[in-house]
């Protein structure tokens, strides 16, 4: 069961970090604005259409992660995400990645595989009692309000955008922590109660306002800003959700010692892969100048 979860899991991150990519390029060709505004405007590129099918694939995947296992280890996988959309982004803008950005990756996935071994989550009930919502969603709605706060109020577009990311992440972390109890319900009691439950109506809501964050932070700043935020605050956020509403265990003890190795790995690969994408190489220009013009993305 739990393979299974990985590999739907792993399906999603790619699903979603080829969304992401395509969304990126095609947020970078539309005006200030923000809003439904922006999302009008994003209607009518195909790149974006394409992103928004990346997203449904990787919601598709990650119903069935979540099915065959726990929160905790199924949304922390989507840490793959950053590297991989940095990837996926790299031919779609014409540039490439550099040596160093490719240790970053190395660290990420290096990082991911010992922490999640050695924590190795473990966990099957889809049902929390409101007792355990209701503080779950004040908390989330709350940390997504204040994000919103601080975006507005900052003209730093590095600031908006993690503000932005930030914000998204935990929409898409309360989105699958209500997706993983809608499907439970739907898988023991079928599809009426799967229609009648507040939780599916929630994931729907909080998933489009998710969606919506994304796309304005990947329009305020660039995607070393937004995607470390979005990508480690949904993990982040996740686990603490799994445990906290559904009771889900990590291992500790002695584990802990390999699972803060994992997330310094994880921490030093993303702070790699954000210094490295300042120095991307445009593949159009550096072919005509001999391979060594630089630009910033």
């Amino acid at each position: 069961m739990l393979l299974f979860a990985v590999v739907f899991a792993v399906l999603g991150a790619v699903s979603n970090a080829a969304g992401t990519a395509f969304q990126r390029k095609a947020a970078a060709t539309v005006p200030e604005g923000g809003g439904l505004r922006l999302l009008l405007a994003l209607a009518r590129r195909p790149a974006w259409v394409a992103g928004i099918a990346g997203v449904i694939g990787a919601a598709l995947f990650q119903a069935l992660a979540l099915a065959f296992g726990p929160l905790a280890l199924v949304q922390p996988l989507f840490v793959l995400e950053l590297p991989l959309a940095l990837i996926i982004a790299m031919p779609l803008l014409h540039r490439s990645l550099p040596a160093v950005g490719w240790w970053a990756v190395a660290s990420v996935v290096a990082g991911l595989g010992l922490l999640l071994g050695a924590a190795a989550p473990s966990g099957s009930s889809s049902d929390a009692p409101m007792s355990r919502w209701t503080p779950a969603l004040a908390v989330c709605l709350g940390a997504v309000g204040a994000a919103l706060l601080v975006a507005r109020n900052r003209s730093s577009a590095l600031v908006r955008a993690a503000c932005l990311g930030l914000g998204s992440a935990v929409a898409n972390a309360l989105t699958a922590a209500m997706l993983k109890s809608a499907t439970g319900t739907f898988s023991d009691h079928g599809p009426a109660a799967f229609l009648t439950t507040w939780q599916t109506y929630g994931f729907a809501v909080t998933g489009i306002g998710a969606v919506l964050l994304l796309e304005n932070a990947l329009q305020a700043g660039s995607l070393a800003a937004s995607q470390p935020a979005l990508t480690i605050g949904d993990a982040t956020v996740s686990l603490l959700l799994g445990i906290f509403l559904f009771r889900e265990t990590i291992r500790t003890g002695w584990y802990l010692v390999p699972e803060a190795a994992g997330a310094v790995l994880i921490g030093a690969g993303v702070l790699g892969l954000s210094r490295a994408v300042p120095h991307i190489r445009d593949l159009t220009q550096g072919a005509a100048d001999g391979g060594t013009a630089r630009v910033d993305s």
